[in-house]
């Protein structure tokens, strides 16, 4: 008997663009028009040069790629905003930001938790630790006494401390990853993987996530 195909499962970048699709299309319904204008408009100057030129067919083809590339940075950025804005409002959305920078940290949600859901949670990095609180100004006690228990356990490691959020002294949910990559590094590599195996004897507690893509989408996935 002849073995039964399996059905090839598609790779995970195109998962990831078709959840990118969905979620930005919610929030922009005119989404697949606005893509469509955009690539038309690109075409349209590279068509119009050609014309001049007396080159249209060869400058033609040569526009493509570049209308392709601008449509899907436009997405990108579309699709970026969008991912945002639905998982702001929820808890533990400041982790879920933290928690999707793909290089260089390590995030550990929900290291304090407060009844009425003020969060507070711990990333490692090159430079050093950051304590992130999310929710209402009460919970600066609790980054305080993370901050503490960190530079007593991990001593010698700089401590930051962010606060999420909108208004005076708080880092919009958007600008989080930006803030986290510009703090000035201070560990060498040996001196963050020391650093990480100490921190795994603190421990911390378990949160659950915001359903949704991760705002991460900048850059469309390859493939």
């Amino acid at each position: 008997m002849a073995r039964e195909k399996k059905p090839r499962k598609s790779p995970e970048w195109i998962k990831t663009l078709r959840q990118a699709y969905r979620v930005t299309r919610e929030a922009r319904p005119l989404l697949p028009v606005l893509l469509t204008v955009v690539f038309a408009l690109v075409m349209a100057v590279g068509i119009g040069i050609g014309v001049i030129l007396g080159r249209t067919i060869y400058l033609s083809l040569m526009t493509i790629p570049f209308a392709i590339i601008l449509t899907l940075f436009i997405f990108s950025r579309l699709a970026e905003s969008a991912a945002y804005s639905s998982i702001e409002d929820q808890v533990g959305a400041g982790a879920s930001v933290l928690m999707s920078i793909r290089k260089g940290w390590t995030t550990t949600a929900g290291v304090q938790v407060a009844r009425n859901q003020d969060l507070v949670h711990r990333s490692l990095g090159r430079a050093g630790v950051v304590v992130t609180g999310e929710g209402t100004n009460a919970v600066r006690v609790m980054m305080t006494d993370e901050r503490r228990k960190m530079e007593r356990f991990l001593s010698g490691v700089p401590v930051h401390e962010v606060l999420v959020g909108e208004g005076e002294g708080r880092v919009p949910l958007r600008k989080l990853q930006k803030h986290l990559k510009k703090l000035p590094k201070k560990l060498t590599k040996s001196q963050l993987r020391e650093a990480r195996a100490r921190e795994k004897s603190v421990g911390g507690a378990k949160l659950p996530m915001p359903k949704g893509p991760l705002p991460n989408m900048r850059k469309i996935p390859k493939r």
